[in-house]
């Protein structure tokens, strides 16, 4: 059995015979030929024996959809334009009128932006729960809830939730629950193997994923991808998918497929000097807390480390700092601007490192008990070198001026 990155390089996945198109090389294509006319009745895209429709998948798309399942341990993959694109996929595909989706408060902003409005507005209803208290969770699960929604860690705030208690709780409920796994990146745990070992697998129901993020590693590509391991619920969202019109470019995915033999080697990278910034952190007297699973300080460390290993598990390349109430908005929006590495800018998981001030009372239901007031700033760690992304914090940081 290889190791993840020499199986990604060396796939054995091919992609079916047949597939003629306008343009060679990188397949790029709406009209597909079809020898004839039996054969273009025919042909069935659903299970990959054949090409219809450019939309429908390409030796491209398809070839990236099953590296993808052997990066999260699925079985079926399915692209989208966005990570959005495939939380509103999953939403579209699972809920009805009528219905109910649950959501951590930390959920990535975006999310809690479509249950709020265009799933509010057909019918659906939506709550919130408390991510690092399961019984909250168990006890908003009512008879109208058919989707939960989990993170792991916890979007700008990275506190880690327990989620394989989180996982089982739905188990019981009979709810599907399906995880945003950016962050994860099929790198620090496996959504459909939480339990390594233990039989039967406890597993998420769907795996999306920002494409965007760890797997283009470029900064320039958005993409996403929903990931299953069973045939029937893939089928469901799957015809929701062709139905909502989704497809990437050739050139996106190729730009993916491209940077995916070096993911593994990116994410440790980014991981290693996000953790030597994490401990600098500590140190400094303007932070009232600093957020990183990795650090025995953090909300949820104890789940990390149970998830994800030892001390030596991944924990990706972000990190939040909360500076003291005692620091106005002036002086922590003036430390972002002084910054000359840190580039001011959403996203992460690229080479260059970035940062973001958050209005975190305005995120929230409630302010977490877990975190110390002040005001948070997050931080993505790129890939320059470590000593110069301190250097620019400290000198930021020298910068900020005294208290107000």
């Amino acid at each position: 059995m290889h190791e993840l990155s020499t199986t990604l390089i060396h796939h054995p996945y091919q992609p079916p015979d047949g597939f003629d198109a306008p343009l060679p090389g990188i397949f790029k294509a709406s009209t597909v030929y079809f020898p004839n006319v039996a054969a273009m009745r025919q042909f069935e895209w659903k299970d990959k024996s054949a090409y219809t429709y450019g939309l429908h998948g390409t030796p491209t798309t398809y070839t990236l959809e099953e590296r993808l399942c052997t990066l999260e341990g699925a079985r079926q993959c399915l692209l989208v334009p966005s990570g959005l694109a495939a939380i509103a996929t999953v939403s579209l595909a699972l809920l009805a009128s009528g219905d109910e989706v649950l959501l951590p408060d930390n959920a990535y902003g975006p999310s809690k932006a479509l249950a709020e409005a265009e799933l509010r507005l057909w019918g659906i209803t939506h709550r919130y729960f408390d991510p690092m208290d399961p019984s909250d969770l168990a006890a908003k699960i009512s008879p109208r809830t058919k989707l939960v929604w989990l993170e792991a860690a916890g979007s700008v705030t990275l506190e880690f939730p327990d989620l394989c208690k989180q996982v089982q709780i739905c188990r019981r409920a009979g709810v599907r629950c399906s995880l945003d796994n950016t962050w994860g990146a099929g790198l620090a745990f496996k959504p459909f193997d939480l339990q390594p070992g233990v039989t039967p697998a406890l597993a998420v129901d769907v795996s999306i994923h920002a494409l965007t993020k760890y797997p283009s590693g470029g900064g320039d590509v958005l993409m996403g991808s929903i990931s299953t391991i069973d045939s029937k619920l893939h089928m469901q969202i799957k015809l929701c998918h062709m139905r909502l019109g989704l497809g990437v470019g050739a050139n996106d995915a190729e730009a993916v497929l491209r940077a995916l033999p070096s993911m593994s080697l990116r994410y440790r990278a980014h991981d290693e000097s996000t953790r030597v910034l994490a401990r600098w952190c500590l140190g400094r007297s303007e932070f009232a807390q600093v957020l990183h699973p990795a650090l025995p300080q953090s909300p949820g460390h104890a789940h990390w480390r149970a998830l994800c290993g030892e001390a030596t598990g991944s924990a990706a390349g972000l990190l939040s700092v909360m500076f003291r109430p005692s620091y106005s908005q002036t002086q922590i929006d003036a430390f972002c601007d002084a910054l000359t590495l840190f580039k001011i800018g959403y996203s992460w998981g690229g080479p260059v490192s970035l940062v973001v001030p958050y209005d975190l009372g305005s995120m929230r239901q409630s302010w977490p008990g877990h975190l110390a007031p002040g005001t948070l700033v997050r931080f993505s760690v790129g890939l320059e070198a470590t000593a110069d992304l301190q250097a620019d914090l400290a000198h930021a940081l020298d910068a900020l001026g005294a208290p107000a």
